[in-house]
């Protein structure tokens, strides 16, 4: 519940050259999860209470934010990221702010779920930042309205308390609830700009959606897939590899560093839960020149230790930018696969589609009940 690293005050001011030269940033434990509010995933900003400088949607674009020191608008200083007007005391008495006031922003999370971590950046926001941030979370079914979220009957659970935050820097803060969320509501106080925001955590699917697919893709990100861990991450993440839809350009997928010796490069991954595998689609789509010459896939029935490796698509070879499909002689029960590439270069996504078994859709069901679903 308390920040990782803190960063306080004001940034140095911008005095040319790279504008990030001087941002504050660590490395944070829990960025290994997925970022559950990605846009990619369908995350939204729906609402805020003031965007008169700079829109809410900046807060989930990929990629860091950007810096034009030359850039103004009618309104003032054109910034990438969300901020708020400077807030105003009651009369001239008292022109400050009261300890309350605060701007609010509220997301929708693109795949519910346990939050392990927030990053709340304020990248160029180096005078004009906010002075404390808070964090929210609520779980709302279905696809609730901004009024609806605010209404008095729903549930808010901190998950960051008001924490001084610092400008020009990436804050992080460890979030210890176990608990699933589908919304946050971002405060700052008392107002200013936040660049970016980061939602890392592990995705709790609904199972009765996924009981009424029947077949579905049961190592995707959106439906409680994971990467437990690859062999090189040297361009770009493996998780690239279960996002929803195709790839649509080289830095959508997952691409290895050139090796240089007799080995091959590896993704293993976590199923939703234990399923039964019918068929597989290993896509390259846009990694012409840089896709992997070969690749199999295995699946394992049990965490480490409880099962051994078993080969479901042998060594095959894999045509550039190539969408590749194989229906399986029977099916493979498995809670954990590992695609093997060969020797290197990238995939830039992998489906393995089945049901769940029995087993799997009672465990996730129990689990869907523990966090609150």
């Amino acid at each position: 519940m308390t920040a990782t690293q803190s960063f306080t005050g004001d940034a140095h001011p911008y005095g040319g050259g790279d504008p990030y030269a001087d941002y504050r940033t660590a490395d944070f434990p829990f960025t290994r999860y997925a970022n559950l509010a990605d846009r990619q995933l369908g995350a939204g900003v729906v609402a805020a209470n003031d965007e008169f400088f700079a829109q809410r949607e900046n807060l989930l674009v990929a990629g860091p934010a950007e810096f034009d020191p030359e850039h103004f608008g009618h309104k003032g200083k054109v910034m990438d990221g969300w901020e708020t007007r400077r807030r105003r005391g009651a009369s001239a008495e008292h022109p400050w702010p009261a300890a309350e006031d605060h701007d609010w922003a509220l997301v929708r999370l693109g795949a519910p779920g346990v939050i392990r971590g927030i990053v709340v950046d304020t990248a160029h926001f180096r005078g004009n930042y906010p002075q404390a941030v808070s964090v929210e979370g609520a779980s709302v079914p279905g696809s609730p309205s901004p009024e609806e979220l605010l209404a008095d009957e729903v549930k808010w659970t901190t998950l960051v308390p008001r924490t001084p935050v610092g400008g020009h820097a990436a804050n992080g803060f460890a979030v210890s609830v176990e608990q699933r969320f589908t919304h946050l509501r971002v405060n700052q106080h008392p107002d200013g700009g936040i660049a970016r925001l980061r939602v890392y955590g592990e995705v709790v699917p609904d199972p009765r959606w996924l009981s009424a697919l029947g077949t579905f893709d049961v190592v995707a990100l959106e439906n409680g897939g994971q990467v437990e861990d690859a062999s090189d991450l040297f361009y770009s993440p493996a998780t690239n590899t279960i996002q929803p839809g195709r790839s649509r350009k080289m830095d959508d997928g997952w691409e290895t560093r050139r090796r240089r010796d007799d080995g091959n490069d590896w993704i293993r991954y976590r199923l939703v839960a234990r399923s039964e595998i019918r068929a597989v689609e290993i896509d390259t789509a846009y990694l012409k020149g840089n896709s992997a010459g070969w690749a199999s896939v295995s699946v394992r029935d049990g965490d480490a230790g409880e099962g051994e490796w078993t080969e479901i698509l042998p060594r095959t070879r894999l045509q550039p930018d190539t969408n590749h499909r194989f229906t399986l002689a029977a099916p493979a029960v498995a809670t954990h696969a590992r695609v093997d590439i060969f020797p290197d270069g990238g995939i830039s996504r992998l489906r393995l589609f089945g049901s769940l078994t029995e087993e799997g859709a009672s465990r996730l069901a129990a689990r869907h009940q523990e966090l609150g679903g």
